[in-house]
């Protein structure tokens, strides 16, 4: 399956104050969840790296070693805007130089999105804390890509522009 063709609006967006769940199974059929506290994305959207805490993130990470299925939904709290890409070739890797910063832009990137909304500072730093020793990164090239925002376009798939 080819890459999906991802516009400069939409890598704004995966990059913004949005929510980010990770998702993966095992052979087991049984799902794992994980927030990641951050994203860094190529600028032609062919290489997307979550940060996610490492001890909360053992099962996705088992799942991930297991069979590289990976599915990321990206969420704009205050719009219920949501996308979602897929791959089958995930890999947990190490953060790189510069990751730990983009961890914090995007901290007070989705203080600022929540914020507004009327959630505290305070609260929201602490449902997103992790120091940077204890995070680890989960890299895929994305295969698929969906809108999954409510309404009658979730589960379409994703096009450039939208």
């Amino acid at each position: 399956m080819s890459a999906p063709n991802l516009d400069a609006g939409q890598l704004a967006f995966m990059r913004g104050g949005v929510s980010i769940s990770v998702a993966s199974c095992g052979s087991d059929g049984l799902p794992q969840l994980v927030r990641a506290i951050g994203c860094r994305v190529s600028d032609d959207g062919r290489h997307v790296t979550v940060f996610v805490p490492e001890a909360k993130s053992q099962a996705v990470q088992r799942d991930i070693f297991g069979n590289g299925a990976i599915a990321v939904a990206f969420t704009q709290p205050s719009t219920h805007r949501t996308m979602q890409l897929k791959s089958r070739a995930a890999r947990v890797v190490a953060l790189a130089p510069g990751d730990a910063q983009l961890v914090e832009a995007y901290r007070d990137a989705f203080v600022a999105e929540v914020g507004a909304m009327g959630f505290q500072e305070l609260m929201v730093r602490t449902l997103l804390s992790c120091p940077p020793h204890e995070l680890v990164a989960l890299t895929f090239c994305p295969s698929e890509a969906y809108c999954q925002t409510p309404g009658p376009q979730a589960g379409k798939k994703l096009e450039a522009g939208e």
